[in-house]
């Protein structure tokens, strides 16, 4: 098989194993530990906290360690701490604190493996091929999340949440045999590594700088706020303003996976017609029109404009990502490429859960459908930060004169 297959195969069970695994950790804490509101909140706030804590660092770190090994690493921490919870479920000594322990373990091992994973990618792929490549993953990524759920419900009917576990623990140890066949990198070893935080900063500062980088950060940063107000805002929305049942709430929020396949699918096409530079802003002005069309409408209408709306989001969001993901891949120094990720990563990713708090307090005052109206205005803040910055007069972002290289990025 192919590396990049390999690669690919790797991902795609693990990221398969994990949205099982996200079906079953907080049914075992109801179901088996019958967990109160609070604790599930500590759960939650555990799956994300390593972003926070060592968002920035993880750049770093997966700089100093072998890609694979840090990989390999990862989905091995993985394994043990979702295999623990089964373990201690048969023993008899299963507590909410060790499904917060095990979230958290979890969580700095989902950072790694993720700096590591977008890092390692140019290394088994031909250059002319990453923006294909990339537009596969997010694809896969895509039908991951809608199939991993609905797997998970029918497994934890079968066999119940906490044996559920277990296909998770599983599909790690899977991905680290594939992961395994993998080359291994070699890590430059110089005599002293400069100090963690002055890398920290040589990697902030070069994105911040950058023609292109900066504008993909602050563009993404945008979205993702929407996205985190999103989230905490649909099910509202659908149930209470829409009167949607429970069912039909499912199959809406579908519509954002099945845009997150188009937009994936058209990405390459569309980029190649319109250049990456032009494609950005047009993407970005799609995914703001999707997200404002979405609370529009009554009754049946406003099911099929809510649909509408999420397709043309996450059609539009899956073009900025692929396009400057895979722009990050090809323009950094390679010495600087983690650094990098993690940086865009820790200040995108942050606006995820600030969309969702300003996203309640909105809705108190002003209802979901006011909320989601002015959350979705945001969005064009993406396509407006790309107007403002130099890759307005170009046609590919590959145009644009190359920045500078940091010292310690030839380390």
């Amino acid at each position: 098989m192919d590396v990049f297959w390999r690669w690919w195969t790797a991902g795609t069970i693990s990221g398969l194993g994990s949205a099982v695994g996200g079906v079953a950790l907080p049914l075992t804490a109801l179901a088996v530990l019958d967990a109160t509101p609070f604790q599930m909140g500590l759960i939650a706030a555990a799956q994300y906290a390593a972003w926070i804590v060592i968002g920035l660092p993880s750049g770093v770190i997966v700089q100093r360690l072998p890609l694979r090994g840090a990989q390999l690493g990862a989905d091995l921490a993985r394994a043990v701490a979702v295999g623990s919870i089964p373990l201690a479920w048969w023993l008899g000594e299963l507590t909410i604190t060790q499904l917060v322990v095990t979230a958290l373990v979890v969580s700095f091992a989902n950072v790694i493996f993720d700096v590591a994973n977008s890092t390692f990618l140019p290394e088994i792929v031909d250059r002319d091929q990453l923006q294909s490549r990339n537009s596969l993953s997010s694809g896969t990524h895509a039908t991951t999340s809608l199939a991993g759920p609905s797997l998970g419900g029918i497994v934890v009917q079968a066999a119940g949440s906490v044996p559920t576990l277990l296909v998770d623990a599983a599909s790690y140890l899977v991905s680290a045999a594939f992961l395994r066949t993998l080359p291994a990198r070699r890590v430059p070893r110089p005599d002293r590594w400069p100090p963690m935080g002055e890398l920290i900063r040589e990697g902030f500062t070069f994105v911040v700088r950058h023609p292109a980088m900066g504008p993909g950060m602050w563009a993404a940063t945008a979205v993702n706020f929407v996205c985190g107000a999103q989230y905490a805002l649909y099910p509202l929305y659908l149930v209470r303003e829409l009167h949607a049942p429970a069912g039909v709430v499912g199959v809406l929020l579908a519509a954002d996976g099945v845009g997150t396949l188009i937009g994936a699918a058209l990405t390459t096409r569309f980029t190649d017609a319109v250049g990456t530079a032009r494609g950005l802003i047009a993407a970005g002005f799609v995914a703001a029109a999707g997200a404002v069309l979405v609370p529009w409408g009554a009754g049946l209408w406003a099911y099929a404009i809510f649909v509408a709306g999420n397709l043309l989001f996450s059609a539009g969001v899956v073009v900025l990502s692929v396009t400057t993901r895979t722009y990050r891949q090809i323009a950094s120094p390679p010495e600087l490429l983690s650094r990098v990720m993690a940086t865009v990563r820790f200040v995108s990713w942050g606006a995820i859960p600030v969309g969702g708090l300003v996203a309640g307090a909105l809705a108190g005052a002003i209802g979901a459908r006011g909320a989601l109206l002015a959350i979705g205005a945001v969005a064009a803040c993406a396509p407006l930060v790309w107007l403002a910055s130099p890759a307005r007069s170009v046609r590919d972002l590959t145009d644009l004169a190359p920045a500078p290289t940091p010292q310690h990025s030839k380390l």
